[in-house]
């Protein structure tokens, strides 16, 4: 089947005058996880990880992808006439330096203009030029060849109430024009859906995990038109929408209406797609600089800053559940990680608001869990006894918040190489959550904190350490985070207010993985023009796998209060047995 379809597209590239054809996993909305009619990486590979480019040319057909998917990857293409290429630095596009390497001088890249951001189209240029080779931008090839392709979904949009995110979207509409007026702008197009629906208070079903619709938005300062398949918008929203100044117009008339703009119009060029720019008429003044609602978003007001505290006592009481129930059945039987994953989202499913799974969890026992973004199968995935160590990273989407935490435990006495890898991600876990840091530090700086203790040992783990994490909305949330080099996460200032994981790690093939992820918020610090971070993450942290050798006595005191403030948050609400599990698990070391 992969070996049919790569031979249609290069048909079609034979047609167009393609030497190799580019196809990342992305959408017309650069977005993290696609809509499943944009997965034409999927389709075409069979590979499922959430970060990688397919390139094909006559001869060779390849995935490039980073050191999270390495050994996923190694197994999903197993069979295939695709080859893992393993990315060592994860923003940088390998696919093209292979390219500069392989193909003739003066040969013939193609992408699709949809799926390629304007700053990625200009650097493809950039790095080609060197031998000669031309970035053809071209239509989607996938459209002639993936046959019973899933249409554009339709789901239905629905209000996220004031009550949960602390700002109508008036105010938020005005306080872009506000922005706009400073930069000297009359119009501003956002094509980013998590921004779209964070913006007007909306939110949909139209991707998998993260509660968004596909939509683009174009402000200027006389009204907001939003772009939508306007089936999916009920009569009651539509007025209500009208009533605020939004007006509908289709979704596929957006390169049309953009060709008649005759003013200074604000674009993103990480964000905004070659094709739309491309659309954009010639009496425009089109004006590069940031997505303003983006780094809006990234501060949480009171309001959501008080639900994220109680969304995340709900979740923790969820996971006493689901640890406790894995903890008594294995007393009896084996459990599949596939099970478990699903008896995560059960108990979830059982507090109020629960929408659904903020990503698909990951339970990864013993080897599998050093596949940092595994994904149990039904059919394929391991069974779970007392012994060895398990990986569990879930998430819950509430329509008051939404949580990501990992917790790494063992079901039988572990040797002492894992126990000394775990103290030392604990010991990074904690030196980050501990930070105080001058106002203006940038997530790169505070990233170094959390690798030391590995790095002393000549151990390190292959991704960032946080990413922002949004409310109701998308469980990566740029723009801040912690992370090695030069991305955007590390570039980005941390400021009060920011939502963040705190995620160390660290994984050996074939043996074990393990993580220890909270979620941190940014808050003032006594000390003035200083910072620090708040956990409000509220499940136990696994201390059978400590080696207490290894930890200095403020680290020992920073578990025992942080058990301390879990237990006070989550026992009041817990019953027999539940609560004698839990204070078994929060007692004091």
């Amino acid at each position: 089947m992969i070996n049919s379809r790569i031979s249609a597209l290069r048909a079609e590239m034979t047609n167009s005058g393609i030497d190799a054809y580019i196809i990342p996993l992305s959408d017309p909305h650069n977005s993290e996880y696609p809509a499943t009619h944009w997965k034409g990486m999927e389709w075409i590979s069979g590979f499922t990880g959430s970060a990688g480019t397919i390139m094909v040319t006559q001869g060779h057909a390849g995935l490039w992808t980073d050191s999270r998917y390495f050994i996923q990857g190694e197994q999903e293409l197993e069979g295939t006439p695709i080859t893992l290429h393993k990315m060592k630095v994860q923003a940088h596009p390998g696919y093209i330096d292979w390219c500069l390497s392989e193909l003739p001088r003066g040969s013939t890249v193609g992408a699709d203009g949809a799926m390629l951001s304007l700053s990625q189209k200009d650097k493809f240029i950039a790095l080609l030029a060197k031998k000669d080779i031309k970035l053809k931008i071209t239509d989607d090839f996938l459209n002639s060849v993936w046959e019973e392709r899933p249409p554009i979904p339709v789901a239905e949009v629905f209000n996220h109430p004031i009550s949960y995110n602390g700002e109508d979207r008036k105010s938020k509409i005005s306080r872009v024009r506000a922005e706009m007026i400073d930069l000297e702008v009359d119009g501003h197009l956002i094509t980013t859906l998590d921004d779209i629906a964070w913006l007007l208070n909306l939110r949909g079903r139209d991707v998998a995990c993260n509660p968004v619709f596909v939509a683009y938005c174009l402000i200027d300062q006389e009204k907001t038109t939003l772009y939508i398949n306007e089936s999916k918008v009920p009569t009651a929203l539509r007025v209500e929408l009208a009533a605020d100044g939004i007006h509908l117009s289709d979704y596929s008339s957006i390169a049309s209406e953009l060709a008649q703009v005759d003013y200074n119009l604000l674009v993103h060029r990480a964000t905004l797609n070659v094709a739309l720019h491309d659309a954009i008429g010639d009496e425009a003044t089109i004006i590069y600089d940031k997505l303003i609602s983006r780094h809006m978003k990234a501060i949480k007001n009171a309001t959501e800053i008080g639900h994220l505290r109680n969304v995340h006592l709900k979740d923790g009481l969820a996971l006493t559940q689901a640890f406790y129930w894995l903890e008594e059945t294995l007393k009896e039987r084996t459990v599949t990680e596939y099970e478990y994953a699903a008896k995560l989202a059960e108990c979830r499913g059982e507090q109020d608001g629960y929408f659904g799974e903020s990503f698909s969890a990951i339970v990864g026992y013993k080897g599998n869990g050093a596949i940092i973004h595994y994904r149990p199968e039904k059919e394929k995935s391991a069974t779970i006894s007392n012994e060895g160590i398990l990986l569990v990273d879930s998430g819950g989407q509430y329509t008051d918040g939404t949580t990501d935490i990992t917790r790494t435990i063992t079901l039988s006495a572990a040797p002492h190489h894992q126990k000394m890898a775990y103290t030392r991600v604990l010991k990074g876990h904690i030196g980050l959550a501990t930070a105080i840091f001058p106002e203006g530090t940038r997530g790169g700086q505070l990233d170094t904190l959390a690798r030391k203790s590995l790095w002393d040992a000549g151990m390190n783990f292959g991704h960032g350490t946080g990413h922002g994490v949004g409310f109701f909305l998308n469980v990566h949330e740029p723009p801040q985070g912690f992370a090695p080099g030069l991305s955007g996460r590390a570039a980005t200032i941390q400021k009060a207010g920011m939502f963040t994981s705190n995620e160390p790690g660290h994984y050996v093939a074939d043996d074990y993985g393990i993580r220890i992820e909270n979620l941190i918020l940014t808050v003032k610090s006594e000390h003035e023009g200083f910072l620090e971070f708040e956990t409000i993450t509220y499940f136990p942290i696994d201390t059978q796998l400590l080696e207490f050798s290894l930890l200095t006595k403020k680290e020992v005191d920073w578990l025992n209060n942080y058990h301390r403030l879990v237990w006070e948050k989550l026992s009041p609400h817990l019953e027999s047995p539940h609560k004698e599990w839990m204070k078994e698990k929060c007692k004091q070391v």
